[in-house]
């Protein structure tokens, strides 16, 4: 057995780098800019530990000259001598950063740097055909470095010309990269990768960076103003959003940043996150959907943590330990701000609740330990317009609800029906979300004692009166409610509706539909599966019931009406029955030709009975 050494050949992975390593050709202004900045920020240590005098001039020029169809990134950073020059752009992938980190260790935020794979520098080959440096060591009595390369695995060094330290970094721009020569498409690349560096980045005369990151800041040196302008800047053309939490973590990893609860409205696509990834303050990409739990992807803002891995070319994120760990602090972190917010400005969290609560309650749905953190705010409006928590209601139900919840779509749905329980004092929550229901299926999961009916899905004890009963049993046995029930019964001619006829507390309702809250839950479920085949799937699963108020006149008038005009009676059964279901919200769209055209009738069919009695009587 012999051990042998791989054999890399720079003219074999170059075109790599040029041509794959890369997903976006933009990413090359990003790397070089990245790298002034880096050797700005090698500068500012040394100055700092004395190495060198002091200075505080300190920027990155990018100029475009068309005519010689060059572009070129200037810098008074470190700068490099000959054998830096052979050690770190001769040897590709070695990482001069990562060299100058392990000599000049530092914790401190300001002193980090971007690049740590050293292949930055080689992506200008994405758009140029030869890159030229001309470079001057920091170091005492160092002469200029000038270096160029077409691309091949040949290269010219000489002595340059510079007589200041930094770097100037020459690309001769490819035909098909010529774009990149135009100012507005380089300003929108730069302005996108480049604007929050700590470093001035000037294009021409014009400065690219001139927003402070407000993220780096410690939470009590920002103002509400400052967050609201910091919001405008990234998002220009949409509202205020509600509230936001700041991010500032050091332990067990870094991580900064501030997110944003917007204003949702109609179209906000809620699987996709707004939510911007930074390394160091240099743009990586506006997809976190690794870090972002996928409930709080309506969230905006920045986050930005050296800590978390990428590739190589350091365009999206790979997953390990520290992502999934970062997803779960901020999750954690914006349950406990919501939570300070609730407890400290309740009426600034009601305020904002119509839009946080999408996002509240679907990380109820998707992470039990984001319910934990949050069940003790989630909050429902009843219908007398006072916000209330489970426990709050069930505290001032419990003699007549016990472990009950009611609740309705909202004060307008079925309200001739929710005057019934107003007036025996039940109170009624409004669950107007489409996701409500799922949110009500899992607290019930979370607290098996408790159960939430709406309104209509049942009768419930409190709205009967016991004392008008219509119990007394004629020769055949049977009462006068079952004589109705049967009466009603027949007259619909249908047998996937059920009749029941009631003692109830109010007058004012002639009768209400009622169907059986777990199968209401499973048409939703499959109305959103498939809206048109619902309705039949509903009728396999069963049908639903009419309750009849036999303290109703309008129920007493009708069985006398059969007597003299069955089939306007027939009707009258028909017309009250669809007239509930209309008010419920419950009428198949199809059945409301055949309901106007009734409605005509009856109406006709009265007016010509009660002109014949006027007549009868004159």
């Amino acid at each position: 057995m012999s051990k042998q050494t791989l054999q890399i050949h720079s003219e074999n992975i170059l075109p790599i780098i040029k041509r794959w390593l890369y997903s976006d050709k933009d990413i090359f202004a990003r790397e070089l800019v990245s790298n002034a900045c880096d050797a700005i920020q090698k500068v500012k240590i040394l100055c700092n530990q004395n190495e060198i005098p002091k200075a505080d001039d300190f920027r990155i020029d990018v100029r475009i000259n068309k005519a010689e169809g060059t572009l070129t990134f200037v810098d008074n950073g470190i700068g490099m001598d000959a054998d830096e020059v052979q050690k770190y752009i001769a040897q590709i992938a070695f990482s001069g950063a990562e060299e100058f980190v392990n000599k000049y260790k530092s914790s401190e935020e300001q002193d980090q740097f971007i690049g740590h794979f050293g292949l930055g520098f080689y992506s200008a080959y994405m758009v140029a055909k030869k890159v030229e440096i001309d470079t001057l060591s920091y170091k005492p009595n160092a002469e200029p470095v000038f270096w160029s390369c077409d691309g091949s695995s040949e290269y010219i060094i000489e002595k340059g010309q510079r007589q200041t330290r930094g770097t100037e970094i020459t690309l001769f721009i490819d035909k098909d990269s010529e774009e990149y020569l135009e100012e507005a498409r380089l300003r929108h690349i730069l302005k996108h990768y480049c604007s929050f560096l700590p470093v001035p980045v000037y294009l021409g005369d014009t400065l690219i960076n001139s927003h402070s990151p407000l993220w780096i800041k410690a939470p009590s040196e920002c103002t509400s103003q400052d967050y609201l302008d910091f919001y405008r800047h990234l998002y220009p053309m949409e509202e205020d959003p509600l509230f936001w939490v700041h991010l500032n973590v050091d332990y067990p990893f870094h991580l900064k940043g501030i997110l944003y609860f917007p204003k949702l409205r109609r179209d906000f696509d809620t699987t996709k996150t707004s939510v911007q990834l930074y390394c160091n303050r240099v743009f990586v990409s506006d997809n976190c959907k690794d870090v972002i739990p996928n409930y709080l992807m309506v969230l905006r803002g920045i986050i930005d943590s050296p800590d978390i891995p990428l590739n190589v070319s350091r365009s999206y994120l790979q997953m390990d330990r520290t992502v999934r760990q970062l997803a779960s602090h901020i999750s954690k972190k914006v349950s406990d701000s919501l939570g300070t917010l609730y407890r400290n400005e309740r009426d600034r969290f009601i305020a904002s609740w119509e839009d946080a609560s999408m996002v509240v309650k679907l990380g109820i749905l998707e992470d039990d330990k984001f319910y934990e953190k949050v069940k003790d705010f989630l909050i429902w409006k009843n219908t007398e317009n006072v916000w209330k928590t489970v426990e709050e209601y069930l505290e001032g139900n419990q003699t007549k609800s016990k472990d009950k919840i009611f609740y309705t779509r909202d004060e307008n749905h079925a309200s001739h029906f929710l005057n019934l329980y107003r007036q025996k004092g039940i109170e009624v929550l409004c669950a107007s979300n489409p996701i409500d229901p799922y949110v009500m299926q899992h607290l019930e999961k979370m607290l098996p004692s408790i159960t939430f009916q709406r309104i209509d899905a049942g009768i419930d004890e409190n709205l009967l009166d016991k004392d008008r009963e219509k119990t007394v049993l004629d020769a055949s046995g049977k009462t006068e409610a079952s004589h109705l029930a049967e009466f009603i019964r027949n007259s619909l001619d249908d047998d996937k509706i059920a009749v029941e006829a009631k003692s109830l507390a109010s007058d004012a309702l002639p009768g209400f539909v009622v169907i059986d809250e777990k199968q209401r839950r499973m048409r939703d479920y499959l109305m959103q599966l498939d809206p048109k085949d619902a309705a039949s799937k509903m009728h396999v699963m069963g049908g639903h019931t009419f309750v009849v108020n036999t303290n109703h006149p309008l129920m007493a008038a009708v069985q006398k009406l059969n007597r003299i005009d069955p089939e306007l009676s027939k009707d009258l059964v028909k017309e009250t029955y669809e007239l509930a279901l209309l008010s419920q919200r419950e009428m198949n769209p199809s059945a409301l030709n055949d309901f106007v055209a009734r409605s005509n009738r009856v109406l006709e069919k009265l007016v010509t009975l009660i002109g014949k009695n006027m007549c009868d009587h004159a």
